[in-house]
């Protein structure tokens, strides 16, 4: 047998030992994972199922340096700002004479210049020590596609793991999936008013964000028209016909998954807590504003307060905070930042209310922030990598302002943590991951490029760590 063809049959060995433990090389993304149907039989298992949930998503071989997590959290509320506002008309304000309106009316809060006139109610919380801003954020890139993806993964999503990264939520849903309990039937990871968000990467779809548009109705087709007794019953006859093609198909993993999301689907129909969670009346939409923000800050708090397994929860801000031109205009940042002002604050008002807040962390960010000082020729403001970051609850304090910028807002002047550089996504990353528990150093040797998948990247001139100043 020549050399060539020791080396061909030795491929064709791994190949057909990768692919009896779910790997298959047809196409690139035919990764391995466990199915859905798999999930819920261990699940329903009680609390053994609920061990071995957790050693089969963590099946893979993962390898750490054992850092220490300050594991303050529960649960997680990320707020994408998308189109990126700017830094220095609201949480990093800095009055430009002849520029900034005087409506405005900044005063001292905490010993931080602050907008009260507009964001005044996030102003009242952020006096209350409700929050705290990282003024020392720097985003990596200035195209929006690329920064708001960047934000999303924690890491370059043009390197060579960026278009396999999952979502920040897709790491916490893996991470708490031995957490969940019999009967808990919402999805660990939810994205609200985020349908062009980043996926589960190539991570198994139980882990893929559940995109709903808030709606008082809450999630459609919970139901049948035909009423519950008629649909039980046409669902055993389905399975009475198909179950020797749809459960452990021979047709492999695409039809096993296929029968698991009519599976989840199932779990939560006819259930009243479903409608609860996701729908909500005319007044309580007012309280947050009666806005797509609003509604979507509302239903997260419900679905936490509901306690079913979500353990994530990403919401987009699609209020359009891209503002090159006519930024003081009536219809533009004073409008969008009412909007943010009153369903943020209603949030931060509701989790501690419901004594949440204190277990639930709260980020808020954009993908970068904007042009400093005067106005363009347009009355906007362009892209600019000096950004924010908003923090609340889970652990963290609240009333800190963690570095500082020059008089314009251009640059950082004191960066205000251990690290002594700016604050970048991946390090938010970390802190997230962080305050959940999880470590950040963590290192999965499954992904299909096997190279080991890092939950933050260690690659490079820079080591992204946690923001520990905020606790």
């Amino acid at each position: 047998m020549s050399n060539e063809q020791e080396k061909t049959n030795e491929a064709l060995k791994k190949y057909g030992a990768l692919k009896k433990h779910g790997w298959d090389y047809k196409t690139f993304f035919n990764r391995p994972h466990w199915t859905r149907r798999r999930f819920f039989e261990i699940l329903g298992a009680g609390v053994t199922g609920s061990y071995l949930a957790q050693r089969y998503a963590r099946a893979a071989d993962v390898t750490s340096s054992g850092a220490t997590t300050k594991n303050t959290a529960t649960n997680a509320i990320f707020i994408l700002l998308a189109g990126a506002p700017s830094h220095t008309d609201t949480f990093d304000l800095k009055m430009v004479n002849g520029v900034t309106p005087t409506s405005f009316a900044p005063q001292t809060v905490n010993g931080a210049l602050w907008p009260t006139g507009l964001l005044p109610k996030l102003g009242q919380a952020f006096s209350n020590s409700k929050f705290s801003i990282i003024r020392s954020m720097q985003s990596h890139a200035l195209v929006h596609s690329l920064a708001q993806t960047w934000t999303q993964i924690g890491r370059n999503p043009a390197a060579a793991l960026g278009n396999i990264a999952p979502n920040i939520g897709s790491v916490v849903a893996i991470e708490k999936d031995g957490q969940r309990t019999p009967g808990q039937v919402f999805p660990p990871f939810v994205a609200l008013n985020s349908g062009a968000g980043v996926g589960n990467g190539y991570f198994s779809a139980e882990y893929a964000p559940f995109k709903v548009i808030p709606s008082t109705g809450g999630i459609a087709n919970t139901t049948n028209p035909d009423g519950q007794t008629t649909f039980n019953n046409r669902w055993k006859l389905m399975h009475s016909l198909d179950d020797s093609l749809r459960v452990n198909s021979p047709y492999g993993t695409p039809l096993d998954d296929y029968n698991d999301f009519y599976t989840s689907a199932q779990g939560m129909m006819y259930n009243p807590v479903v409608n609860q969670a996701f729908g909500f009346t005319t007044a309580d939409s007012a309280r947050y504003g009666t806005t797509s923000l609003g509604n979507a800050c509302l239903v997260a708090t419900q679905i936490l307060k509901a306690n079913q397994g979500t353990r994530f929860i990403q919401i987009t801000s699609n209020d359009g905070w891209d503002m090159h031109q006519n930024i003081y205009s009536a219809g533009t940042l004073p409008a969008k930042g009412k909007i943010l002002d009153n369903a943020v604050s209603a949030l931060l008002s509701d989790l501690d209310a419901n004594g949440m807040l204190s277990s639930t962390l709260v980020v808020m960010v954009g993908e970068f922030g904007r042009t400093v000082g005067p106005l363009s020729a347009a009355a906007g403001r362009d892209h600019w990598p000096q950004q924010f970051a908003f923090f609340a609850g889970g652990g963290t304090k609240g009333g800190a302002v963690i570095g500082q910028t020059n008089a314009t807002g251009s640059d950082t002047a004191d960066y205000g943590w251990s690290q002594q550089r700016y604050v970048y996504p991946e390090d938010i990353e970390a802190t997230v991951y962080s305050a959940m528990g999880i470590d950040w150093t963590t290192v999965r040797h499954d992904d299909p490029l096997g190279r080991g998948f890092e939950y933050v990247p260690t690659t490079g001139p820079v080591q992204f760590y946690p923001v520990n100043e905020l606790w």
